[in-house]
């Protein structure tokens, strides 16, 4: 099976990239939607990193799960 996880990761990167551009040209909405998938997108890596799934798009949400 392929490590997906390096995919959610890369694009989480992507995310990230587009928010600090986003910040820099004063677009402060995209700047924080990209924010946030950056960081949903990070947590997810980590499921899949450990062989898991995690559902949702609250990043508290994914957190809390991932430390049961």
């Amino acid at each position: 099976m392929p490590e997906r996880w390096k995919d959610w990761l890369a694009q989480a990167k992507r995310d990230l990239n587009h928010a600090e551009n986003a910040c820099r040209d004063s677009d402060f909405e995209w700047s924080c939607f990209s924010a946030q998938q950056s960081a949903e997108k990070a947590v997810k890596a980590v499921f899949l990193y450990l062989h898991g799934e995690g559902w949702g798009h609250s990043v508290f949400g994914l957190l809390r799960n991932l430390s049961h």
